[in-house]
């Protein structure tokens, strides 16, 4: 079964992202609402919901456009192959992954935000349903296997410093268990 894009499936896209930018506006214009929306270990005890809100949570303009672009990207393609139910499962339950592993491995006192878990849990699912499709990344000039973009820009994340690299391994591990099982679901492989 192949699903196709409709205008339902782009609601949902531009709901999550007006969601995320509304989120930035509030924190652009009280800066306080990040520690109050991002998770930390030593807060969430206290502050169990920040484990939702720092996956709508952004840190900076560029933060959110590269996430945002991402997403609506990633989330186009997954729609057209799982349907938008199963694409918002993928991306809640990633960057709700994410923020478990962020809680396991963080120093306590780090405090992160951001949809990268829920964004890689899309490229993981997306990297296990069809990982040879073709992609362009900026700036190499000829387009690579989207399994390896995925893996790459992890692998990448990992030497940039203050970068939660907990949460984008819980949204990959989410998204590619996930997509195996979407796989297995399918009746026929596409790519």
């Amino acid at each position: 079964m192949r699903y196709r894009s409709s205008a339902e499936s782009l609601s949902a896209v531009w709901i999550i992202i007006i969601i995320n930018l509304l989120v930035f506006i509030a924190t652009m214009i009280s800066p306080d609402l990040i520690r109050l929306l991002g998770i930390s270990r030593a807060t969430f005890p206290a502050a169990p919901w920040t484990i939702i809100t720092s996956m709508f949570t952004h840190s900076g303009f560029t933060h959110i456009l590269f996430n945002m672009l991402t997403f609506f990207f990633f989330s186009r393609f997954l729609i057209s192959l799982i349907g938008t139910r199963n694409m918002l499962i993928v991306y809640l339950g990633g960057g709700l992954l994410g923020g478990v592993f962020w809680l396991l491995l963080s120093s306590p006192l780090q405090i992160a935000v951001g949809a990268s878990g829920a964004v890689f849990a899309l490229g993981g699912a997306l990297t296990a349903i069809a990982p040879k499709v073709k992609v362009y990344i900026i700036p190499i000039p000829v387009p690579v296997p989207l399994w390896t973009a995925i893996i790459g820009g992890f692998l990448l994340l990992l030497l940039i410093s203050n970068v939660a690299w907990q949460g984008h391994l819980g949204g990959l591990v989410f998204g590619l268990l996930a997509g195996l099982y979407y796989r297995r679901k399918m009746r026929y492989r596409l790519f």
